[in-house]
């Protein structure tokens, strides 16, 4: 909308002094917003009040002498406690005596009818000293009403956060979830150190990132950030969490006792309306800690292949470049490459050991005067793209995709909807058709005979089996309807609702099925 020019969605998150900044240009501007965002800023002016105008007049502590009679306030940001004073900030809430009440359940031809609730109270602890250190902490506990082994293994499914917990898995009903971090900033935000636990988001897909998303859960990591006029420069060094199918030909599984990530990212703000992004990633595996990945300004390509011919043939890189435009007011547009692997020599030949492996992405994006944003975007995955030849180094975490949640050897076409019927109630629909080959064959004599490269947990034989073609192997199409609906009746009281209908089928054995899932949640953020 060109209300906020310099505002770069490649690099998330941004800190909540950043928010305030952005929040006082749309004030600025706010004549040329709609009635609908106007009462949306002004509920964006009462929760970062402080961090646009170091005040709290519009702050309330509900255990205060005025705060039960402000529970259900809408001009008014409620916490649990919070202090401030010339020199630090503090900020306590609790996500409700019963934050999340969350009922999830599924019925189709794959999955048996199943459903569960889910409930969750969490604490969240936020605050600064001498305006130059942040922290915060967010604690959840959850506990399962009630669940049989089926409905377990759906719920594993359905949830990041639930497929790794082995308190969930094992059948214990309660279990912990953390995140967390503790940031320094230089006066200006030039330069800021941040280590913890947090999401992270790099590059500008509109619907799902090529870089790195949020389809896995966050990691921990330690990032350096630098932001000078039209530049803004990111480092992370993290842990990820990893096991491997196994290697060849016994194909054991074992887990990694190291997995970790370093990661560039570059984007020049050229004008309004061009935006350029360089990144850089490498997978390391089976080796603690080096200070090779710790060199925020080396090419980590070049480092990596400079340590020696066994540990780089161990590590997995990735390189990206994408760009926005916004050739009017209104409309944007984002292409995005990621090149898994490149050989020039066998570029433009037959590519007999896959050496060439790419994924590419172009999207856009229109918004408009009846806050209505319309989202088209188109991603391609060659074979093997985020998998790793001996299984360790692949592109995920807790074997779930770092960037874009579509496997290798598909494509996809995603068009979304959002529509803010209110300040208070957003509605979504999304429909994502899929191909994908897919196929693993291991004959009697455990030898693997084929791979499609569709896994990308499974990235063995790619050098050795076959040439692949694109869509090779078992083809498989998906349309994925989603609409998902959150309306927040009084401020910081949430109801959200998400039904999802996936039709799957298989071509080459004429096999159909037809799936739905739905989840209900109430939600209070105190």
């Amino acid at each position: 909308m060109k209300i906020i020019p310099e505002y770069n969605s490649s690099d998330i998150p941004i800190s909540r002094g950043e928010v305030g900044k952005y929040l006082i240009t749309v004030i600025n501007k706010s004549g040329k917003i709609t009635s609908t965002d106007k009462k949306l800023l002004i509920d964006y002016e009462i929760e970062f009040e402080y961090d646009m105008f170091g005040k709290t007049s519009k702050q309330i502590s509900v255990f205060s002498k005025k705060g039960p009679k402000n529970i259900f306030n809408n001009n008014k940001q409620k916490h649990i406690y919070f202090s401030t004073d010339s020199s630090k900030t503090f900020f306590g809430d609790f996500d409700g005596l019963i934050s999340l009440m969350s009922w999830r359940g599924a019925s189709g031809d794959s999955v048996p009818d199943n459903s569960f609730l889910l409930a969750e109270a969490g604490i969240n602890l936020r605050g600064t000293f001498y305006n130059s250190v942040a922290y915060s902490l967010n604690l959840g506990n959850h506990w399962l009403a009630s669940a049989d082994d089926s409905e377990i293994i759906f719920s594993d499914g359905s949830d990041p956060a639930l497929k790794i917990n082995n308190n969930f898995i094992n059948r214990k009903n309660i279990f912990n979830s953390v995140e967390a971090y503790l940031r320094y900033q230089t006066s200006g935000n030039w330069l800021a150190l941040t280590f913890g636990r947090t999401p992270i988001n790099f590059g500008f897909g509109y619907i799902d990132k090529l870089f790195l998303s949020n389809n896995t859960l966050p990691f921990d990591f330690g990032k350096l950030d630098i932001n000078y006029k039209a530049v803004r420069y990111s480092f992370v060094y993290g842990s990820l969490q990893g096991d491997s199918i196994g290697i060849y030909p016994d194909f054991t599984a074992r887990e990694l006792p190291s997995k970790n990530i370093a990661t560039h990212n570059l984007t020049i703000n050229f004008s309004e309306a061009f935006k350029l992004g360089l990144w850089e990633s490498v997978i390391i595996s089976d080796q603690p800690f080096s200070f090779t990945y710790l060199n925020p300004v080396s090419f980590l390509t070049s480092a990596d292949l400079g340590i020696g011919t066994k540990q780089t043939s161990e590590n997995n890189t990735l390189l990206g470049i994408d760009i926005e435009i916004i050739p009017v007011k209104d409309f944007s547009f984002q292409g995005s490459l990621l090149i898994d692997d490149l050989n020039f020599s066998t570029l433009y030949k037959n590519d007999s050991l896959n050496e060439n492996k790419f994924g590419w992405q172009f999207g856009a994006l229109w918004t408009n005067k009846f806050n209505i944003n319309l989202s088209l975007e188109f991603t391609h995955l060659d074979p093997f793209v985020y998998s790793h030849r001996n299984n360790k180094s692949t592109y995920a975490n807790y074997s779930l995709p770092l960037g874009h949640a579509l496997p290798p050897n598909s494509d996809e076409i995603a068009a979304e909807v959002s529509c803010s019927i209110s300040n208070r109630l957003v509605v979504n629909f999304l429909y994502r058709h899929q191909r994908s080959g897919e196929g693993i064959i291991i004959d009697s004599n455990g030898i693997l005979t084929a791979n499609y490269g569709g896994n990308i947990n499974f990235g063995i034989g790619d050098a050795y089996l076959r040439t692949n073609g694109f869509l090779d192997g078992t083809r498989i199409n998906r349309d994925i309807f989603t609409i998902d609906l959150t309306w927040q009746p009084v401020k910081q009281y949430y109801l959200e609702g998400k039904f999802q209908y996936r039709i799957i089928n298989n071509l080459t054995e004429d096999l159909n099925s037809n799936d739905s899932y739905y989840f209900a949640t109430f939600k209070v953020d105190l």
